[in-house]
């Protein structure tokens, strides 16, 4: 006797998968923008601001390096509580920045600079919410053949708030502090009204709503222990590390060869657009045809190669040339390695981006003071930054090999997934 073939409306179930909902996507790109810009707004205006608010130059400094010390202290509890619960604690990071942008308007009507700093200390609670959010936002809301897209959406959101706190700073300056200030927590209630309203009105199709019960330490731990995370963590040390120094010192460096403080902001902001766009674009790209490593390779010697000419012939054609290779071909690099991260971290994806973000930050610190020894050499701190990023080749070496071992293009990290694709 035959069987009788199965009903067609459940073989049609059989092969259906969901959608990929771009709105959250999008909308966590926004609010991550706006974080990043209620960081560095400041930072291009230390003397305006000591003179509005009668402070000295160490406490304004205060304002953008609280950011690295609340993220260290709060990356690896803010990942586990992303992983466990994505809609909630994004959400409540989006609010979280909207209510630190809110109290630093306080300063304003109070003339105080104890509000402004409460306020950046509140947003910077909100940073590690966010940034390690990247990854799971695109493994939750997207396919897999999107999710390189959707985590370059999302860096580059990132890095566009850069873009916004320098181009904000440069147009109205520390004498309209009230109107930047107002700007920008108008900017963080949108993102955080426009983030909230997507996570409710877009389940999460692609995970489990189940806690994931080794999220932490032990999920450090886990991820810790893959060869291909490490060698990725090494990068981001690298480059990242060179990234912020590059941002921390180009003005000092690059004025001894005759370029201004005006000047050094717009190659810098040009840098970061390059930057932008190439996060957008060549992520996705890279991903479909497996070259991670071949594009953190180019990055990494580009870069080598800028400094180096900073180092011997500095001056302004070179400089716009060279900062421009940074931007389109190192800060890409960073999505590239978040792409692989979230395949390797699997349902800890938060944990994984926290990794590479906590990395990050303490590479910008190490390597950040390490040049500034030689601040009043220029080239001397130019080839230091070259350098430190050689050290990436004998890692690349290592890295190929890791790669090639644990097969990356297979989409799975070392752990189960407890999805349905």
């Amino acid at each position: 006797m035959r069987g009788s073939p199965a009903p067609r409306h459940l073989s049609s179930l059989a092969v259906a998968t969901p959608r990929s909902r771009w709105l959250p996507v999008a909308s966590f790109a926004i609010a991550s923008s706006a974080n990043q810009m209620a960081w560095l707004v400041f930072a291009p205006l230390t003397t305006g601001v000591e003179a509005h608010f009668r402070v000295s130059e160490s406490q304004v400094g205060m304002l953008s390096e609280v950011f690295p010390l609340m993220y260290v202290l709060l990356a690896i509890p803010a990942a586990r509580a992303v992983d466990r619960s994505l809609r909630t604690w994004l959400g409540a990071g989006a609010v979280l920045n909207a209510l630190g942008a809110a109290i630093r308007l306080g300063g304003l009507s109070r003339n105080g600079f104890a509000w402004v700093l409460l306020g950046q200390v509140v947003v910077a609670a909100a940073q590690p919410f966010l940034l390690n959010a990247v990854t799971a936002v695109a493994r939750r809301y997207l396919r897999p053949p999107d999710r390189p897209l959707g985590i370059a959406i999302g860096s580059a959101g990132t890095f566009l708030g850069f873009v916004m706190a320098f181009v904000a700073a440069a147009s109205f300056g520390a004498a309209q502090a009230g109107l930047l200030l107002s700007i920008g927590a108008a900017y963080s209630a949108l993102g955080a009204v426009v983030l909230v309203v997507s996570l409710l009105r877009c389940p999460s199709p692609f995970s489990s709503e189940e806690v994931v019960a080794n999220a932490g330490w032990s999920e450090m731990r886990r991820l810790w222990s893959d060869p291909v995370m490490r060698g990725l963590v090494a990068f981001v040390f690298v480059g990242f590390g060179v990234f912020v120094s590059l941002t921390t010192w180009a003005q000092p460096l690059l004025q001894p060869a005759g370029i201004d403080a005006r000047q050094s902001d717009t190659l810098l902001t040009v840098m970061v657009l390059g930057g932008v766009a190439s996060s957008a674009l060549m992520p996705p790209w890279v991903a479909r045809r497996g070259w991670q490593l071949p594009a953190l390779v180019v990055g990494g010697v580009a870069t080598i190669a800028a400094c180096s000419v900073l180092a011997w012939v500095p001056g302004l054609m070179s400089a716009t040339v060279s900062l421009c290779l940074v931007g389109v071909l190192l800060l890409p690099c960073l999505p590239v390695m978040l792409e692989v991260a979230e395949r390797r971290g699997g349902d800890g994806a938060a944990a994984a981006a926290g990794l590479l973000w906590l990395a990050g930050q303490a590479g910008g610190i190490v390597v950040a003071v390490l040049s500034g020894f030689a601040e009043g050499t220029p080239w001397l701190a130019f080839a230091t930054l070259a350098g430190v990023l050689a050290l990436a080749a004998p890692m690349a070496r290592r890295l190929r090999g890791q790669l090639s071992a644990t097969g990356p293009g297979s989409g799975e990290g070392p752990m189960p997934s407890l999805e349905t694709e």
